[in-house]
């Protein structure tokens, strides 16, 4: 069985929390707030497809 690499774990929670950040500000009504989560997701999604790619270089995914 594989070692659980929690750094993904991390990402995937804060990508959630983002796009949960979203729908409370389309409730809100605040377009800033729907900006500023789209820009979260982006950079965390970007940020893990970055680490993923790191992992799979060296060997270790």
């Amino acid at each position: 069985m594989k070692q659980i690499k929690w750094v993904f774990i991390v990402f995937a929670v804060m990508a959630a929390a983002s796009i949960m950040g979203i729908g409370v500000a389309i409730g809100e009504k605040s377009i800033l707030g729907v900006i500023g989560s789209i820009l979260v997701l982006i950079g965390v999604m970007g940020f893990g497809f970055k680490t993923k790619a790191k992992y799979r270089a060296n060997g270790q995914l």
